[in-house]
């Protein structure tokens, strides 16, 4: 399946649909410190109503952590800044989807170290900035899935 990784998220409404979003498609959620709320926080769990069981979440300190548990992986950065749209690359199982936070994306030095072939944008209309961080997750998660003929779903 894919993962699904959040850099330093700052809205825990949003990472709790994200939650609830990976127990409903089976990815793998990676959360990278630090995080703009308590991860206990009420509007996290409400979000993610009883998900959080369901979901396989694991928590790094910092982006060098995470990505040295996902060397070997193909890792995607999913930007504003990206140089092709997301359903213009054949995803495979294992990827990693890359996310930055809601209020300043991923930061210049993780998104020069990826490879501009592997930066994706969600097409918009031109005078748009970016859309919500859970509906960006699932657009692009969504299209990964898809791609590989809904593996394990019904």
């Amino acid at each position: 399946m894919f993962h699904i990784a959040l850099y330093e998220p700052r809205i825990a409404p949003n990472t709790g649909n994200i939650i609830r979003l990976a127990a409903n498609n089976g990815c793998e959620l990676h959360l990278i410190e630090p995080l703009g709320f308590d991860f206990e926080e009420k509007k996290l769990r409400r979000a993610g109503l009883d998900y959080h069981d369901l979901a396989n979440v694991t928590r790094y300190k910092n982006y060098s952590l995470f990505s040295e548990a996902m060397k070997g992986r193909r890792i995607l950065a999913c930007t504003t800044k990206g140089s092709r749209p997301h359903d213009q690359l054949q995803y495979e199982p294992g990827d990693v989807l890359l996310f930055g936070s809601e209020t300043h994306g991923l930061p210049d030095d993780v998104l020069l170290n990826i490879d501009a072939s592997l930066r994706l944008r969600i097409p918009m209309k031109l005078d748009s900035r970016s859309l919500n961080l859970s509906n960006a997750v699932a657009i692009i998660s969504y299209e990964a899935w898809r791609q590989n003929d809904f593996a394990g779903g019904e």
